[in-house]
C-alpha cells in the first residue's frame, strides 16, 4: 500500500490544520481486524469526527439509520425508512432551506455498501475509496490547485448541500470542494472560516506529488503580487 502515513503528513501540512484528514472506504463486506463501531451517533458525518480525533473503526448501514439524508448519500436506506428522509425534506423545504427541485442533483453512491471503513489517514488499514479534510479557504485553494496540477480535479463547482454528497461526488469525478452545511457543521466541530476538499482514493499519490511544486509557486507569486501591488498602486 502507499505511505498513507507520509501522505497525510504532506496534506495536513499543506492545509495547515491540526484536525487529520479522514479516509473512508467503502466495501461488499466487513473488513478483517477493524473494530466495529459500537454506539450511536446523529448522522453519517459525525463518523468524520471520531476519525479524525484517531480511531479507525467500520460501520454497517444500520449506524446510519439516525440520518436520512446521509443514507440517501450513501444509498444504504431502507424501503421502511424513506418516510423518515421525506420528513426531513419537507423541514427544509417548508423553512426556505432547500427546494424540492435541487434533490436530484444531490450526488449518490451508485451502489450502497456494506460496511464502511472510517480512519485518519495515516492509520487507515484498508486502501480508501476518498479521503476528506477541511482548512481555511487559502490552504484548501492550493490543495486545489495541486489535484488540478495532478489532473485528478473534477471540474464541479464549489460544493453545498448536504456535505456528504461531496463523497461520492469526488469518486466519481476526482476531487472536490465544498461549503459545508449547517448540520454537518454542528456534528463535526468544523470551523465557520473553514472549508472541505475531498480527494479519490486513488489520485491521493499523484496529488502529493505536486504539492511541493504548488507551494513553492504560491510564494513565488506572492512576492511578485506583493511587488506589483506596491509598484503600481497610486491610489
Amino acid at each position: 500500500m502507499p505511505d498513507y502515513r507520509a501522505l497525510e503528513q504532506q496534506i495536513q501540512q499543506m492545509l495547515g490544520s491540526t484536525r487529520r484528514p479522514v479516509a473512508v472506504a467503502y466495501l461488499d463486506a466487513a473488513p478483517a481486524g477493524v473494530a466495529k463501531f459500537e454506539g450511536s451517533e446523529p448522522s453519517s458525518c459525525s463518523f468524520w469526527r471520531l476519525a479524525a480525533n484517531g480511531r479507525a473503526f467500520y460501520t454497517v448501514p444500520a449506524d446510519h439509520f439516525n440520518c436520512p439524508v446521509g443514507g440517501y448519500t450513501h444509498n444504504t436506506l431502507t424501503p421502511e425508512r424513506m418516510p423518515e428522509l421525506t420528513q426531513v425534506l419537507n423541514l427544509m423545504t417548508g423553512i426556505g432551506y432547500i427546494r424540492m427541485e435541487e434533490i436530484p442533483g444531490v450526488f449518490q453512491l451508485p451502489v450502497g455498501p456494506k460496511a464502511v471503513v472510517y480512519a485518519p489517514l495515516g492509520d487507515t488499514p484498508v486502501p480508501p475509496s476518498a479521503v476528506l479534510a477541511s482548512g481555511r479557504p487559502g490552504r484548501v485553494m492550493m490543495l486545489a490547485e495541486a489535484a488540478n496540477r495532478a489532473g485528478a480535479m473534477s471540474s464541479l463547482p464549489l460544493l453545498g448541500r448536504p456535505t456528504c454528497m461531496a463523497l461520492p461526488a469526488a469518486i466519481a469525478q476526482g476531487a472536490v470542494t465544498s461549503a459545508g452545511c449547517i448540520g454537518n457543521r454542528v456534528y463535526t466541530d468544523i470551523g465557520e472560516d473553514e472549508l472541505y476538499v475531498v480527494l479519490r482514493g486513488t489520485d491521493l499519490e499523484r496529488i502529493a506529488a505536486e504539492i511541493a511544486t504548488i507551494q513553492s509557486a504560491n510564494q513565488t507569486l506572492t512576492a511578485y503580487h506583493l511587488d506589483r501591488r506596491q509598484t503600481l498602486t497610486t491610489s
